[in-house]
């Protein structure tokens, strides 16, 4: 499975208790779907997850069920055609059903988690992300220009800086740095996929630090790499299992550096401290926290 398929499949997990919430999610899928009008609400996905999530979406978000379930293999299609069904769908965003040019109503995510919500059905409905290990790029593609727009405004409204961009008819908003890749990912609800796209940055930037310095002392460069990528290794599982926030400051401060500068030496390091401190006290926490991470592994092998 594709990374982006991942990424709807932790996405499709979340369950959704709050009505407000599936309406929320529901509005972005309509409008990033295929089609949302007066006549027609039409669902086109290949995605099994989201496929499922749909008919439970609509049942909590409208008390309705799609006339038109998907048969067989392939693409699922899913579609409303019945006007009782259209018109509770568009009363409930306060829309009207023979306007020329959708439009998202704010009124309808006030809540921060309603937000949330909608991005995630937008994402879920328009979205695409590609495999952090060959590049970085996010997107969301609308055919609804003036939707896109006030999506835009509504991104930055919430602290993101996204770029947008016209194609094939399509308007279209995306990301291409990573740091902005994982914190739209952590805010829709998919906060593991954010830690793949993070992962992968690292080793992306070790591997620079050893290309970048290939003309260096070779043996003292495979110690440096060796032990850096022993330390995150260790950093990220202690994180990972949520021992590294229960560690004494100093060592929570030395393993987020330590994550915010893979390349950095361990001078360069400790000079990052506040106060500085001496390379050889960087280093014995860093070799402490290396050492928490190895035992904290074996308990939890001996216990399985």
């Amino acid at each position: 499975m594709t990374f982006g398929g991942e990424v709807k499949n932790e996405l499709c997990r979340l369950e959704v208790h709050k009505k407000c919430c599936a309406q929320a999610e529901a509005y972005g899928v309509l409008l990033y779907c295929n089609t949302f009008s007066g006549d027609e609400v039409r669902i086109v996905t290949e995605h099994e997850a989201f496929a499922q999530r749909l008919p439970v979406l609509f049942k909590k978000a409208f008390r309705l069920t799609f006339d038109r379930l998907p048969q067989g293999e392939g693409k699922y299609i899913f579609s409303i055609q019945d006007p009782g069904k259209l018109e509770t769908i568009h009363q409930t965003y306060g829309a009207d059903r023979t306007a020329l040019a959708l439009h998202i109503n704010f009124a309808v995510l006030e809540e921060d988690c309603c937000r949330a919500s909608f991005l995630r059905g937008a994402f879920l409905a328009g979205g695409s992300v590609t495999d952090p290990r060959k590049g970085y790029h996010l997107e969301l593609a609308t055919s609804h220009h003036s939707v896109s727009r006030e999506m835009l405004a509504l991104m930055r409204e919430e602290d993101f800086s996204p770029k947008d961009a016209r194609r094939k008819g399509n308007s279209v908003i995306y990301f291409k740095q990573s740091e902005s890749i994982e914190n739209f990912l952590t805010a829709v609800g998919a906060p593991l996929s954010a830690m793949e796209v993070m992962n992968a940055k690292l080793e992306k930037d070790l591997r620079g630090s050893v290309n970048r310095r290939v003309n260096c002392d070779a043996a003292n460069l495979d110690k440096v790499v060796e032990a850096a990528q022993a330390q995150l290794e260790a950093i990220r599982r202690l994180e990972r299992d949520k021992v590294l926030e229960k560690l004494p400051d100093k060592l929570q401060e030395a393993a987020r550096l330590r994550m915010d500068h893979p390349e950095d030496t361990l001078s360069q390091l400790a000079e990052r401290c506040d106060p500085p401190v001496t390379k050889s006290a960087l280093n014995h926490r860093l070799r402490k926290l290396v050492e928490l991470g190895q035992t904290h592994e074996e308990g939890k092998a001996g216990r399985t």
